[in-house]
């Protein structure tokens, strides 16, 4: 097999979606205001600078999120939970009585509900966990290889965990996990085609709503969607290799 010449994880073939889509997530969030907060301009130039600081691995613009910390907290409770281990990442504490798991991570401190946490461990029972996952897709520029880590895998589906304070049907239709990862694993002799984004709203006092996203993956369909998404991402960095100092995306480590 040829060395490949690229190497995309899902979530960057995301952040280059956003960047693409800044024009309608901008109308979405702010083109009802007669005074956006961020002119659509404005926004379109954070994308694009949010794509490059995630190429290049910078740490203090999109690692330093108190949404992705909470999001990466309520994922350990419910890894930690499901296998019943303890986490090496953070500290993590269950009140039966209170009904509670309070987090402590990355300097900050998160409560969620017992309950919606044992939701999501029931929905996982007999899944694995932050299961790597990758493969070869070939390009008109050559061979890429995809790669990411899937939240949950139970023997016929796929299962990605989203946190958010807000949400509406479809949120997550863009993102390319959904079409990656069935990717990866029909490529490596696993055909699980069936995807969920399982959406844990949460807000105030404890209060909370789920939600599932479903998609199927057709490799007849899809299979061109992604190529032709990753052949634009690779126009895109070549157009701007300069500005690009990481260059694990071009398989120099």
């Amino acid at each position: 097999m040829k060395t490949p010449k690229y190497c995309f994880y899902a979530t960057l073939l995301d952040s280059f979606q956003g960047w693409l889509s800044s024009s309608e997530i901008w109308s979405e969030y702010w083109g009802f205001s007669d005074d956006p907060s961020k002119t659509e301009e404005d926004f379109e130039k954070e994308q694009l600078q949010s794509l490059f600081n995630r190429i290049n691995r910078v740490p203090l613009l999109w690692d330093d999120s108190e949404a992705a910390d909470r999001g990466t907290a309520f994922n350990e409770a419910v890894d930690c939970v499901l296998m019943r281990r303890k986490s090496d990442k953070m500290e993590l504490e269950s009140n039966k009585e209170a009904r509670i798991i309070t987090a402590k991570y990355n300097k900050r401190v998160f409560i969620f509900p017992l309950d919606l946490v044992l939701e999501y461990v029931n929905y996982y029972k007999g899944g694995t966990c932050q299961v790597y996952t990758e493969a070869v897709l070939e390009t008109r520029y050559g061979p890429v290889l995809l790669y990411g880590y899937i939240d949950e895998l139970l023997p016929l589906s796929v299962h990605d965990i989203k946190t958010t304070s807000k949400y509406k049907a479809g949120k997550f239709r863009d993102n390319w996990q959904h079409i990656v990862y069935p990717y990866c694993l029909n490529a490596s002799g696993n055909p699980v085609n069936d995807f969920e984004y399982n959406v844990a709203v949460l807000g105030s006092n404890n209060a909370y709503q789920t939600f599932t996203e479903h998609y199927h993956y057709r490799p007849e369909a899809h299979d061109v969607l992604l190529t032709n998404h990753v052949e634009h991402f690779i126009n895109f960095i070549e157009i701007n290799k300069k500005l690009i100092t990481d260059k694990k995306i071009f398989n120099n480590l």
